[in-house]
């Protein structure tokens, strides 16, 4: 049995790499120290994915500049056109070193879960994945949702990356 056919119904998730999250360039209050930290770690990830021909799910955050598709309690950030993670913005690009490729999948999602509102669920199922990979930000918002909605969803293996995952500080992290 190949490499390919033995990871066939793998998947990796890779949630909120974004320039807005892990790029202190871009002097933003939904910026994550730890998210910076574990970008080596995320580009290592993916690419051993790809070498193990793993599904690669690019699951991202893009909002319109009203805020309109933003959960309740963060619609305070946008206003005047500008708010994190903009549809179009610098903020909403993959940080440095992370590249969408053809074969890739990109995932737009407005709320914690990948799966809340979105069609990941059927790419997946319908693409034969049965087990996830997990790495990205935050973990116990974005990371964590994912997974529980992944294990409620029947998924076989659901494998979270710790070293390839991060939270607003270390002891964030820890508690997680």
């Amino acid at each position: 049995m190949g490499a390919a056919n033995k990871w066939s119904d793998t998947a990796m998730l890779v949630i909120d790499m974004q320039k807005e999250f892990v790029d202190p360039a871009m002097s933003s209050l939904a910026f994550l120290a730890g998210g910076e930290a574990i970008l080596p770690a995320v580009t290592q990830a993916v690419e051993l994915a790809r070498e193990r021909g793993i599904f690669v799910v690019w699951v991202v955050r893009e909002h319109d500049p009203d805020g309109r598709d933003v959960e309740l309690f963060r619609r305070r950030f946008y206003s005047g056109g500008k708010g994190p993670a903009m549809k179009g913005s610098q903020g909403a690009e993959m940080a440095d070193g992370l590249v969408i490729k053809e074969e890739d999948y990109k995932l737009v999602k407005t709320r914690f879960s990948s799966f809340f509102a979105t069609n990941l669920d059927s790419v997946l199922k319908t693409s034969g994945i049965k087990n996830l990979v997990v790495v990205g930000v935050q973990t116990p918002n974005c990371v964590r949702q994912t997974v529980f909605d992944a294990v409620a969803l029947d998924y076989e293996k659901v494998t979270v990356i710790v070293d390839a995952t991060a939270a607003a500080s270390p002891e964030i992290q820890m508690e997680t």
